[in-house]
C-alpha cells in the first residue's frame, strides 16, 4: 500500500470519482428502498390475503344466517363451526386450538399450522350461535418474502451499475471540451488566447477567465521585464562611473587628484545604495510584504523629516492647521514618504519649501509646494512611473534615480491612500499625499 486511501482518492481523476460517488449514491439509495420494500412485502402479503378471506366469509356468513348450504369459495375453505369451536357442517375438525377459536369469534386473524384463518360469529336460524371461519393456504409465503427481499437487492445492484456507466458517459461527455480546452492551452503560442465557446456557459467562462489570467501574467512579465531592463541600465551609469574613476586614481599617483576621485566615487556609491534600496524596497512592495498598519502622528514625521534635510536645503517651513493628525500607516512608510518628497523638493526648489498638514475626521494629507521650475500638465500622470524622469529642467543634473516618487505611490497606494502631483501657488511643483485617518481622530479642516 502506497499511501493513505485519501492520497489514493484524491490520485483519480474527477470521472472517477464522480462515476464511484454516483454508483455508491444510487446503491445506498437502492438497498434502502430495497430494505423498506422487504420489511413491507409480508404484510403486503398478508392483507391481500385477508381481504380474500374477508370477501369469501361476507356470503357464507350470509348463507348460514339464511340456513342455506354454503356455496364453494376456491381456493379459500369455509368452515362452520359452534361456539366451542367444534365442527357443525360434519366435515373434520380444523387444526385450531381454543385460543385461536377465541381470537376467531373475537373478529381477529389467525395464522396457524400453514394457513391463515378469519372468523365471525352469526346466529343459525334456530337461534344458535355459529362461528363461519375462511381459510387460505400459505405455501411458498415464506419463501416469496425471502427471495422477493433477494430479488430486490439484486435489482439494486444492477441499479447502481446501471447509474455508474450512465454517469461515466455523462461526465465524459461533459468533460470532452475541458480536454480540448487543455490541448488548446498546451500547444497556445505565446501571445495567443484561447478562443471562445459559441454557447454562453461554464466553459465560456472559464475561457474568459483563463484568457484574462493571461493577459494579466503577460502583462506582468512585461513589467518585470522593462523594470529588469531600466534596472540594469541604471545602475550601469554609476557601477562604470566608480570604475573609470577607480581607475584614474590608480594610475594617477597625485595625492590631491585621487582625493577628488575618492571624493566622487563615494558621490556614486552613495547613488548606487540610494538605487539599490528603492529597489529592494519596490521588490518588498511588489511581493506584498506589507507591515501592520499603525496610527501614526503625521505633524511630528513632518518636522522630524524637515530636521533630517542636509545642511544647504532650501528654506523649509511646516504649516499645520491642527496640533496633531493621525495617520493609519507604518512608521518607516511615513518616513519613506516623506523623506523622498522632501529630497526631491529640494533638489529642485529656488529657495523655499512648504510642507502643509490637513486632518479630517477620514483622511489626514500632506502637501509638500516647492517655488521651482514646477512640472508640465502633460508629465503629471507619468511622474510616478517607475524610472521615469521629466525631460525638462526638473532633470537638470538632479542626480536622482526615478525611483523615489514610484517608491511614494507604491508605498501610499498599498495603505488605500492617494498621491497626485499639479502646481505650487508658488510656481513649482505641488505634491500631495492623503492617508486615511485613525478612527475617531478629526482635525481642523481639510
Amino acid at each position: 500500500m502506497t499511501g493513505s486511501p485519501s492520497s489514493w482518492w484524491s490520485r483519480r481523476s474527477l470521472q472517477v470519482r464522480i462515476t464511484v460517488l454516483a454508483a455508491a449514491i444510487t446503491l445506498g439509495c437502492l438497498l434502502g428502498l430495497a430494505a423498506l420494500a422487504a420489511n413491507k412485502l409480508d404484510p403486503l402479503l398478508t392483507d391481500s390475503v385477508d381481504k380474500e378471506l374477508t370477501a369469501a366469509l361476507g356470503p357464507a356468513t350470509g348463507a348460514v344466517s339464511a340456513g342455506k348450504p354454503l356455496a364453494s369459495a376456491d381456493p379459500v375453505t369455509v368452515r362452520v363451526l359452534d361456539i366451542a369451536g367444534n365442527p357443525a357442517d360434519g366435515q373434520a375438525r380444523p387444526k385450531l386450538t381454543e385460543p385461536e377459536v377465541s381470537q376467531l369469534k373475537a373478529g381477529l386473524p389467525v395464522q396457524s399450522d400453514g394457513s391463515r384463518w378469519r372468523g365471525q360469529v352469526v346466529s343459525a336460524p334456530d337461534g344458535s350461535q355459529r362461528l363461519v371461519v375462511a381459510g387460505a393456504g400459505l405455501v411458498g409465503f415464506a419463501a416469496a418474502v425471502h427471495y422477493g427481499g433477494l430479488w430486490l437487492v439484486v435489482v439494486a445492484l444492477v441499479g447502481a451499475l446501471v447509474a455508474g456507466l450512465a454517469t461515466w458517459l455523462v461526465v465524459r461527455l461533459a468533460l470532452r471540451p475541458v480536454a480540448r480546452m487543455r490541448g488548446l492551452v498546451r500547444t497556445l503560442p505565446p501571445g495567443s488566447r484561447l478562443p471562445l465557446p459559441t454557447s454562453h456557459d461554464e466553459m465560456r467562462a472559464l475561457a474568459e477567465e483563463f484568457n484574462a489570467l493571461l493577459e494579466r501574467q503577460e502583462e506582468v512579465s512585461q513589467r518585470l521585464r522593462r523594470f529588469t531592463g531600466d534596472a540594469a541600465h541604471e545602475l550601469r551609469s554609476p557601477v562604470a562611473s566608480i570604475r573609470v574613476q577607480a581607475e584614474v586614481a590608480v594610475t594617477n599617483p597625485d595625492p590631491e587628484l585621487a582625493q577628488e576621485t575618492l571624493s566622487d566615487i563615494l558621490e556614486e556609491s552613495e547613488r548606487l545604495s540610494g538605487l539599490l534600496d528603492g529597489l529592494l524596497a519596490l521588490a518588498r512592495s511588489d511581493a506584498g510584504e506589507v507591515p501592520p498598519a499603525e496610527p501614526v502622528e503625521v505633524v511630528s514625521e513632518v518636522r522630524a523629516a524637515v530636521r533630517r534635510l542636509p545642511s544647504g536645503a532650501p528654506d523649509t517651513r511646516v504649516s499645520s492647521a491642527v496640533a496633531q493628525a493621525w495617520a493609519l500607516a507604518a512608521h518607516q512608510e511615513v518616513e519613506l514618504v516623506l523623506d523622498n518628497l522632501l529630497r526631491n523638493a529640494c533638489r529642485y526648489a529656488s529657495g523655499q519649501i512648504v510642507v502643509s498638514v490637513l486632518a479630517s475626521r477620514s483622511k489626514v494629507r500632506v502637501v509638500v509646494d516647492d517655488d521651482g521650475p514646477g512640472i508640465a500638465p502633460e508629465h503629471w500622470s507619468k511622474v510616478f512611473d517607475r524610472f521615469y524622469r521629466v525631460s525638462d529642467d526638473r532633470a537638470r543634473s538632479s542626480g536622482g534615480t526615478g525611483l523615489g516618487l514610484a517608491m511614494v505611490a507604491e508605498t501610499v497606494r498599498r495603505r488605500g491612500g492617494r498621491v497626485r502631483v499639479g502646481e505650487s501657488p508658488d510656481g513649482g511643483a505641488r505634491f500631495e499625499v492623503t492617508w486615511r485617518a485613525r478612527t475617531g481622530e478629526s482635525g481642523g479642516g481639510d
